[in-house]
């Protein structure tokens, strides 16, 4: 069983010595810092101009994956805690002997939830498919036969989450371990703590994708075992942190209610329809008084996706806690809102998200861009390297290399230069990946 003492540690990248919570500055906690480095860093920045759901929208009230992270770790905020004063009560060694208090589990979570969406490349989820599409069928196949398969893999296959511990943890620069997050943020931010390969499909959730590329497998190692994470699956992967399954409820929370609510706002979704949607959802703490007295149906709307958020948290919370000891085994194997007693209204309200939004004309012809976008962006890049790497660099490919800012040093690999590639586009921007294409095409 996982243990809650190591579960929390406060080690950083470098750290020589235990880090103990007793000793540390409570106006300053190493949780509440990790918060402040992702808050403060480019790669958080740049969400404002990534995709949510609608990619270049300019509508001011869609979200951006910058507003969706902040509005997830809010909620997740909450979870956390909620969720650890619930264990504190159950194990009150973690406060008289550690010092840990609940607000502790709050900021881990927000800290991990602030940077769940941080390694998601333009045009959203499109964006990973183009990425791994152009190694799988793409110009990217001529590099099959100088990797080996798990590289391969992590290129064709190339996800959001291991480009999000690549990010938050890659010595870059001269300044060593990335941010320099407590081990605790990071393990919670670790939806999937496995590798690209083997791939042995279950029905566990911690399955679905994987979460570390291959250039980052001794630091990956380093926190799990920090955290004492178990083994599963036959030595495939590991058991996840517990806190991951509440930055995963926060997630579903947040893009459940607010893909919906942005639907609406889009006229993608009739209000009449999606109102009734969300009182089915919070039928049994709608306050009718409350509810009969707002006039406007945007009032309505924000009254109910507050009482809607409101619910599932605390639905969360109480799934969380009843299951603590499957979560410490890591025999607990769905999310926590596949358990809730709310997952038909869940269902429905993601069910007409997924017809009215998410398959919109808008979004389908966006998606259609982005993919020759970032397959353009792919084969200048990745030819550029490969011609560097051969010692038959072009002018042409030493101006493209500049802006990748590496040293593009002859030892690379082909692995290390192709993944500084797909680093590199994948922090780009919606509107910077549309700038650097025009300017390949010649447009000035």
């Amino acid at each position: 069983m996982m243990q809650w003492e190591q579960l929390l540690s406060l080690r950083k990248h470098g750290d020589k010595n235990k880090r103990l919570r007793a000793e540390e500055n409570e106006t300053r906690l190493g949780f509440e810092v990790d918060y402040d480095r992702v808050i403060f860093s480019s790669a958080f920045r740049s969400l404002q101009d990534k995709t949510q759901v609608i990619p270049f929208s300019k509508t001011s009230f869609v979200h951006t994956r910058l507003t969706h992270s902040l509005e997830v770790s809010v909620v997740g905020r909450s979870l956390g805690r909620a969720v650890g004063k619930a264990i504190l009560k159950k194990h009150p060694h973690l406060e008289k002997a550690h010092g840990y208090q609940f607000n502790d589990f709050g900021a881990i979570v927000a800290a991990a939830a602030l940077a769940h969406d941080i390694g998601n490349p333009p045009f959203g989820h499109s964006g990973e498919k183009a990425i791994g599409d152009y190694f799988l069928n793409g110009n990217g196949k001529r590099f099959r036969d100088m990797l080996t398969e798990k590289e391969y893999q992590d290129l064709v296959d190339f996800e959001g989450n291991a480009n999000g511990f690549k990010i938050l943890t890659e010595s870059k620069n001269g300044v060593e371990g990335g941010l320099r997050l407590t081990y605790a943020t990071l393990g919670a931010f670790m939806k999937y703590p496995k590798e690209s390969l083997p791939k042995r499909p279950t029905d566990h959730v911690a399955d679905k994708k994987y979460g570390v590329f291959q250039s980052d497998l001794a630091f990956f190692n380093d926190v799990i075992s920090e955290l004492g994470l178990l083994s599963r699956n036959n030595g495939d992967g590991f058991a996840r942190h517990p806190l991951t399954y509440l930055v995963e409820a926060a997630d579903d929370i947040c893009y459940t209610i607010i893909d919906f609510e942005d639907g609406i706002n889009l006229g993608l979704i009739e209000e009449e329809i999606a109102l009734e949607y969300l009182i089915n959802l919070v039928r049994n703490t709608l306050k009718k008084d409350v509810y009969s007295r707002l006039t406007t149906s945007q009032n309505r709307l924000a009254y109910l996706r507050s009482l809607a958020i409101n619910t599932l948290i605390s639905e969360a919370t109480t799934i969380f806690i009843e299951n603590e000891e499957a979560i410490l085994n890591g025999t607990f194997s769905e999310a926590l809102l596949d358990k809730s007693q709310y997952k038909v209204q869940v269902d429905d309200i993601i069910k007409i998200s997924v017809e009215k939004v998410y398959q919109s004309t808008e979004v389908r012809e966006k998606e259609i861009a982005g993919y020759t976008i970032l397959t353009t962006l792919l084969e200048a890049f990745t030819t550029a390297s490969e011609n560097q790497h051969n010692g038959q660099a072009r002018h042409y490919d030493k101006l493209l290399l500049k802006m990748l800012a590496s040293d593009h040093s002859s030892t690379q690999s082909v692995y290390e230069y192709l993944m500084e590639c797909c680093s590199y586009i994948s922090r780009l921007t919606d509107g910077n990946a549309l700038q650097i294409f025009q300017k390949i095409k010649g447009n000035l």
